[in-house]
């Protein structure tokens, strides 16, 4: 995985943070978004953040895995997001 600086990392925080107030953002996306943000390796961030296999965090990221709500509550932790309800925005 590419090592990003300091600067390319905000602004990736950012954007992610965008996105996700915007909504419709997948559970795979967000899971990818927030590994890529912090430079880790699939197996690093399976290891170190999410406590699970690569091979289950690539099936989150590809939208085909079934994350426990502990595993999605350690993923999202560092970043500062919980699980909850969200109520869904009609256009």
């Amino acid at each position: 995985m590419k090592r990003r600086g300091t600067e390319e990392r905000r602004q990736l925080r950012r954007d992610f943070y965008e996105a996700l107030d915007a909504g419709g953002v997948s559970i795979g996306d967000a899971v990818r978004r927030m590994r890529e943000i912090t430079g880790l390796t699939q197996r690093e961030f399976a290891e170190r953040i999410a406590g699970i296999s690569p091979r289950a965090l690539a099936a989150v990221e590809r939208g085909e895995g079934n994350p426990t709500l502990s595993t999605l509550q350690a993923i999202g932790a560092p970043f500062g997001l919980e699980l909850g309800f969200v109520r869904e925005r009609s256009e």
